[in-house]
């Protein structure tokens, strides 16, 4: 509970960065960065906070600064709020009296759906598999996208998991350098991983050119010899039709 000895708020304050509008997705992130706004503003315990309370003990003047200040930096914390909100969901929550109101209906509405969309990212993560068909790079890359949004939606993946996760996940053709990933005794970090993939992978890019060139090699030997047999079976002198005169 506050107390009728409330302090208003500095004028100096330094800003934080404006965190972009909500329009109704990623409500996690965006509450995230309002809160650090709101807390470098000072008026994030206005969140929390239930009125002042004022005794009877108290004067008329002091139960009037405690109550204004009070009010006036709530009415400061609602409107930040609100307008972090795009202009179809400021509509929506403007009748909300207090900041501590507004930010806990937000919170119930709102968090639903992130919880939706959570099952959503985890269910895409269970279900990436890499193929051979595509770089391996690029498909790491696509789990570690997958990985951050797990992060962001405040679920725990530690970087053991995240390594384990991505070893496990190599295509069929990696099978054999897969099991001597897994079969190392000393812990491998993210960062190591990384280096060791893209080694390998650009191993097996410079091993496949000389294979390619010696396809290509007997792709050509094979269609001129087809080409010269095609000539021999011709005939020598083939007689052609309308050369003959009429006398």
């Amino acid at each position: 509970m506050s107390t009728v000895s409330f302090t208003p708020l500095a004028t100096n304050l330094a800003h934080g960065e404006k965190p972009p509008k909500f329009s109704g997705a990623e409500f996690k992130r965006w509450q995230q960065k309002m809160l650090f706004y709101l807390t470098t503003l000072s008026l994030s315990k206005f969140l929390k906070e239930d009125p002042p309370v004022v005794t009877k003990g108290d004067s008329d003047t002091q139960r009037s600064t405690a109550v204004h200040a009070w009010n006036h930096s709530d009415f400061l914390c609602r409107n930040y709020i609100l307008n972090g909100l795009d202009d179809t969901l400021y509509s929506l929550h403007s009748s909300v009296k207090t900041a501590r109101e507004l930010w806990e209906s937000l919170e119930k509405k709102y968090e639903t759906g992130d919880a939706v969309i959570k099952k959503f990212v985890v269910g895409k993560f269970l279900d990436f598999k890499m193929i051979d068909t595509k770089m391996v790079m690029s498909q790491v890359e696509e789990i570690q996208i997958i990985i951050h949004y797990l992060l962001a939606e405040g679920m725990e993946v530690n970087e053991s998991f995240q390594v384990a996760s991505i070893i496990e996940k190599l295509p069929p053709s990696w099978k054999n350098f897969k099991n001597y990933l897994k079969h190392k005794r000393k812990e491998v970090k993210l960062e190591e991983l990384i280096v060791r993939l893209r080694i390998e992978e650009d191993n097996r890019k410079t091993k496949s050119i000389p294979h390619k060139r010696k396809l290509e090699d007997e792709s050509k030997a094979n269609l001129a010899e087809s080409s010269h047999n095609h000539k021999r079976k011709l005939p020598n002198n083939e007689k052609k039709q309308g050369n003959t005169k009429k006398f």
